[in-house]
């Protein structure tokens, strides 16, 4: 079983830590824990994990956030895989900081990362991870919040969530999505 694990986020030193870029944040702590590397490749940083008999491509996108389903489309043709092996990584201003919610499908909520995805693959049924981010800002603030920085208190606590997401792509690839969904979101 071969799996495509996407982080949305930003390329370039400026958005590292963002909270737009918690997609990567996600899958880069995965690729630190396990000493791999990730590699330049065709719209994106790729690089693979053998887990339990599985095959983790995990892929940061190099098109930036809003044209994200460029990236998502190649790399899922070319590995070959279903939509059911697809899992999205990304943040979500409509759920408090640190809250986690696993979907088999579902709106953009106005994300265009993933309304991007949404374009190229044809329809919003596909899997995502929503990291909540909060919606602390003011009127007319969304786009400074989500390219901002963590909070003090949010920076305290963003690696046991961030170890936590973690776990729920662990858990997507060994035990699917229904077994992780009810898990996770019933919590």
């Amino acid at each position: 079983m071969k799996y495509l694990i996407v982080g949305l986020g930003n390329p370039g030193a400026e958005y590292e830590d963002t909270r737009h870029n918690i997609g990567f944040s996600v899958i880069d702590k995965i690729a630190e824990e396990n000493n791999l590397k990730f590699e330049n490749s065709k719209l994106g940083f790729i690089c693979r994990l053998k887990f339990k008999g599985r095959v983790l491509v995990f892929l940061k996108p190099n098109t930036f956030m809003n044209l994200s389903g460029k990236a998502v489309h190649y790399w899922m043709k070319f590995e070959k895989l279903s939509i059911d092996n697809l899992l999205i990584i990304t943040d979500d201003l409509s759920l408090p900081f640190g809250q986690l919610r696993l979907r088999a499908k579902g709106s953009s909520g106005g994300h265009n990362g993933l309304e991007d995805i949404c374009s190229y693959l044809g329809g919003n049924i596909y899997p995502r991870l929503r990291f909540g981010i909060g919606s602390d800002f003011s009127r007319g603030r969304q786009s400074d919040y989500v390219l901002g920085s963590w909070d003090s208190e949010q920076q305290e606590r963003i690696i046991e969530k961030i170890e936590a997401s973690i776990q729920v792509v662990y858990s997507f690839c060994t035990k699917g999505i229904d077994r992780t969904m009810n898990n996770l979101n019933g919590k």
